[in-house]
């Protein structure tokens, strides 16, 4: 059925695929929520201290 380097070629196949998908499991429920979140919140308290130096001058 499967010459040894078909075999080798379709397990390197499957493995690429295999981190291919968790790869984007881990980026999609982890990596972009967590930097969604920082920037959101970086940009809340750099909006607060603009409003504190306006209110200053």
């Amino acid at each position: 059925m499967f010459e040894f380097d078909q075999y080798l070629g379709f397990l390197a196949f499957l493995s690429i695929l295999t981190i291919g998908f968790w790869l984007m499991i881990f980026l999609l429920t982890f990596v972009i929520p967590y930097w969604l979140v920082g920037a959101i919140m970086e940009h809340l308290k750099y909006g607060k201290n603009k409003q504190k130096i306006e209110k200053r001058k």
